[in-house]
């Protein structure tokens, strides 16, 4: 159990089976006290929300769009009674599921971003390259898949997603062996692809990181607008969020990272003049509706790297509400890529 603000207990059914990366460093940031809502936009495995409920006596709505985490999110129902409210839906939408709970205002959000241990882990639902399974990487269960991507879009448009969205340099060379294979026969695996990416880039004993890295995630934030969403989640969370109220982000690449750096920083200060990332006010009648509780990312310990490899690129920022009003939201400044918006899909 959590007392106080000491660090949680990882009790047998909950956070045993999944301790998040950076979770006592978030509960640090988002402070939760009795008689808070909070809003858990990725709920996952549940370690953020047990974790959460456990800290204080408050009320917490968790978000996933993902229709097999919240069939998890029984235990954490039975356990909370009256305190803990699964949703299906996207965390971009918290206003709206929140506003169907009557939370108008909030005290707290936590999004904890990418892909979930639990998804890596099933091999059914086509994340990872660690065992073969079929290509689909869609979180929730509607829209293509990442099969329905490689088969059908033209070579320059699987080239641009792997360079914008996985920050691939090799990125015209894997299309065209993506290409070159599908004409032979569909791609429906993700050993398949994985096959076809580490034979344009090769791999050493040496290497640390799987070849198929970049393409793998590439694919799955395209699949699934997480970008896009990122950039209408925190919009939403700034309007959600009442004066002093709490927002935590949790990244694991710096596509991810670089949008909340931005957001807050064009919400905490006046945008330099000349910036080209951030609207040009002047710094005329600006207030700020964030103050940054840390200047710097706080980023995991050798020792949650060395008991979870996925952590080592873990990021965490957190700023707390003003009284000033909610800016204008939308992509603009946050470096959010266009390419998903244009819908090449």
């Amino acid at each position: 159990m959590m007392t106080g603000r000491g660090r949680p207990s990882f009790a047998a059914g909950g956070l045993a089976r999944h301790i998040p990366v950076l979770l006592c460093e978030a509960l640090t940031a988002l402070k939760p006290e009795d008689g808070d809502t909070i809003i858990d936009g990725t709920f996952g495995a549940g370690g953020y929300s047990r974790a959460i409920l456990e800290a204080a006596d408050c009320r917490l709505i968790a978000i996933d769009r993902d229709p097999d985490a919240l069939a998890n999110a029984q235990e954490l129902t039975e356990t909370f009674p009256g305190r803990f409210t699964p949703v299906l839906g996207r965390y971009g939408e918290m206003e709206h599921l929140a506003g169907e709970l009557g939370a108008d205002a909030v005290d707290g959000v936590v999004l904890d971003l990418g892909v979930s241990s639990m998804q890596l882990d099933q091999p059914e639902r086509g994340f990872s390259f660690a065992k073969d399974g079929p290509l689909d990487m869609r979180m929730g269960a509607e829209g293509p898949t990442a099969a329905d991507i490689v088969n059908s879009l033209k070579e320059a448009q699987i080239a641009d997603i792997i360079y914008i969205f996985g920050e691939e340099r090799r990125s015209r060379a894997i299309a065209k062996a993506i290409v070159r294979r599908r004409a032979e026969a569909p791609i429906t695996r993700t050993g398949t692809l994985a096959d076809i990416v580490t034979g344009v880039l090769g791999r050493s004993r040496d290497d640390t990181k799987h070849p198929a890295t970049r393409t793998f995630q590439a694919l799955r934030l395209y699949v699934n607008a997480e970008l896009d969403e990122l950039a209408e989640g925190l919009g939403a969370a700034e309007r959600l969020l009442r004066p002093g109220g709490r927002l935590v982000v949790v990244t694991f690449h710096s596509l991810e990272d670089r949008i909340v750096k931005r957001f807050f920083a064009s919400r905490s200060a006046p945008p330099q003049k000349g910036s080209r990332h951030l609207p040009d006010s002047g710094g005329k009648d600006f207030s700020p509706s964030f103050q940054l509780l840390n200047r710097r990312p706080v980023e995991p310990n050798q020792e949650s790297v060395r008991s979870n490899p996925r952590a080592r690129s873990a990021r965490l920022r957190a700023a707390r509400r003003t009284e000033a009003p909610a800016h204008d939201s939308g992509f603009a400044g946050l470096g959010v890529p266009e390419l998903r918006r244009k819908g090449d899909a």
